[in-house]
């Protein structure tokens, strides 16, 4: 699953109105704060820590309109503790929003 912009982005415009700067603040507190839920569900070593950091993805997602990310914190929430794939696509996600962030 690959990042796509559209309702996260307009989310973020809606909040930030005709301000640029602000734009490209929220952005980057969006990532921010993805980076650390998921390097907390890679830390994750019992099932009730991997379900809290998947459900605060989720929340965070959810917050901003991320389906993709929505999608891939329920599969999260649905794997077990630590399960590789997830992390993975989760990762792929960060990525790709990180490029568009930079």
């Amino acid at each position: 699953m690959a990042y796509e912009s559209g309702a996260l982005d307009a989310t973020l415009a809606a909040a930030a109105g005709d301000d640029p700067a602000l734009f490209a603040e929220l952005r980057k507190a969006f990532a921010e704060s993805l980076d650390k839920q998921i390097d907390l569900l890679k830390r994750s070593r019992c099932d009730g820590n991997w379900n809290v950091a998947a459900m605060r993805l989720k929340g965070l997602a959810a917050s901003f309109h991320a389906e993709e990310l929505v999608i891939l914190a329920d599969e999260a929430l649905e794997a077990a503790p630590g399960e590789p794939t997830i992390v993975r696509r989760l990762e792929v996600f960060q990525k790709e929003f990180s490029a568009l962030t930079d």
